[in-house]
């Protein structure tokens, strides 16, 4: 049976050994993480992970997405009720601006909570990740309407978001794309074409979904630099946020991609779809990387993601699996055989696994970490350490509630209360290799 614990005590390590974090406590990004905050956020989204999460992980692929003749397309038994879990609990909006709903944490917790995320499960977890990329790209290149309109609404994991690039014809080649999208009377674009390989492209899970669509207009470049983007929702949206008419963008068919097979990956059709301009004609793709990019540094926490869940279950079925005698005599003289585990050559190639891993981890954090530390300097903040006794004032932010498995963050006076509101299947317990396995901590020590 597959087993996954999120490392919560090696991200600790790192986090607060090795990059020092609570040194950078007086810096404004890194002040909302300061105290027991880090802790209660790491150790309550481990156990979203764990408990609600991983257990939907094989029953999701074995089911897999369903497009039904309408075009609509739902989940597998147990996502909706668990998105929205998600969304409840303010996991969503971890790393957005506080100015759109976000609770402006740093992303270098985003990021370990990512790596949690997609081990526990993959196929979930590209929901909530592709919608935070498009807001991301309407935040970075968006009409100050449009970051209002939207933006908030995907926050709070009321609507999801996707990146429509690929076509038939041309995957990153995008100067060879057909998608046309037409000027109307009143500001808006009628978009027409296919695009395929969309993930989340249509999905129950939310009340709406917004596109963010690579197209070309009348006349523009046949290059790239004739690409334009832009926001096609699957509903139209009012000007007061309420949700309208259904758009003429519908899912043709799901792919059937191996291990992530509950999410839909989707090939979309637009049939003069209403669609916004985003930033300026012919300056979509600049905007589109944006979203690109935070794709890019998301593959890497995925390998990373799938190297740790390999690593656990590696160690599981060492534990289980029995062949052959210790070196040194029988281990276990009540059994047949000993567990494979207590071979050299086995042990050398878990450990190998776990360096790996770890390294991995180091990595893609200290990319976040400095990701941070640059935020804090285009805002003029500086990003010196300093003495961690040194009494800093922390900022005003208004009160964040995480249910109904999460924390209470009180950011105005940086105090921070765990809590569980709803029972969870089981109690955390320790890891699978225990005794047997020394944990990164008592290695360190």
């Amino acid at each position: 049976m597959p087993v996954y614990k999120a490392p919560v005590a090696d991200m600790r390590f790192f986090l607060e050994k090795v990059l020092d974090l609570p040194a950078y406590a007086h810096l404004p990004v890194f002040a909302n993480v300061a105290g027991d905050t880090l802790e209660a956020i790491l150790t309550e989204g481990a156990l979203l992970c764990e408990e609600v999460l991983f257990p939907l992980n094989k029953s999701g692929d074995d089911e897999g997405c369903t497009r039904h003749a309408d075009g609509s397309v739902t989940t597998p038994a147990g996502f909706k009720a668990a998105f929205q879990t998600y969304r409840e609990g303010g996991w969503m909006a971890m790393n957005a601006p506080e100015a759109y709903g976000g609770m402006d944490m740093p992303h270098i917790l985003g990021t370990a909570l990512e790596e949690y995320r997609m081990a526990a499960n993959q196929a979930f977890s590209m929901y909530p990740g592709l919608t935070m990329g498009a807001v991301a790209a309407i935040l970075a290149t968006g009409s100050e309407e449009q970051k209002s309109l939207y933006v908030p609404r995907m926050i709070s994991g009321e609507w999801a978001g996707t990146m429509n690039l690929t076509e038939p014809h041309c995957g990153t080649d995008l100067g060879l794309i057909r998608t046309r999208a037409e000027p109307q009377a009143d500001g808006s674009y009628a978009i027409s074409g296919t695009k395929i390989f969309i993930s989340g492209g249509d999905q129950d899970l939310t009340d709406n979904i917004i596109h963010l669509v690579l197209a070309k207009t009348p006349g523009a470049p046949e290059s790239s630099k004739g690409i334009s983007l832009f926001i096609v929702p699957k509903f139209l949206v009012n000007a007061d946020g309420s949700l309208g008419a259904r758009n003429g963008v519908s899912c043709g068919s799901i792919e059937h991609k191996m291990g992530i097979r509950a999410n839909a990956t989707c090939v979309l059709n637009y049939d003069g779809a209403t669609g916004y301009l985003v930033g300026e004609e012919n300056k979509g793709l600049a905007g589109m990387f944006v979203m690109m990019n935070a794709a890019r540094l998301g593959v890497g926490a995925q390998g990373l993601s799938q190297g740790e869940v390999a690593y656990q279950n590696g160690v599981a079925y060492a534990l289980d699996r029995r062949q052959g005698r210790a070196l040194t005599g029988p281990a276990d003289p009540a059994q047949k055989a000993d567990a494979i585990f207590v071979h050299p050559d086995v042990r050398r190639m878990l450990l190998d696994m776990k360096a790996r891993v770890e390294g991995l981890r180091a990595l893609i954090a200290k990319l976040a970490f400095h990701n941070d530390r640059a935020t804090v300097a285009q805002h003029g903040g500086g990003v010196s350490r300093v003495d961690p006794t040194r009494t800093t004032v922390l900022p005003s932010h208004p009160r964040h509630d995480a249910t109904p498995v999460g924390c209470r963050v009180d950011l105005a006076s940086s105090s921070v209360t765990a809590r569980r509101v709803a029972p969870v299947s089981r109690a955390r317990e320790s890891t699978a290799f225990g005794s047997t396995a020394p944990s990164s901590e008592a290695r360190r020590t």
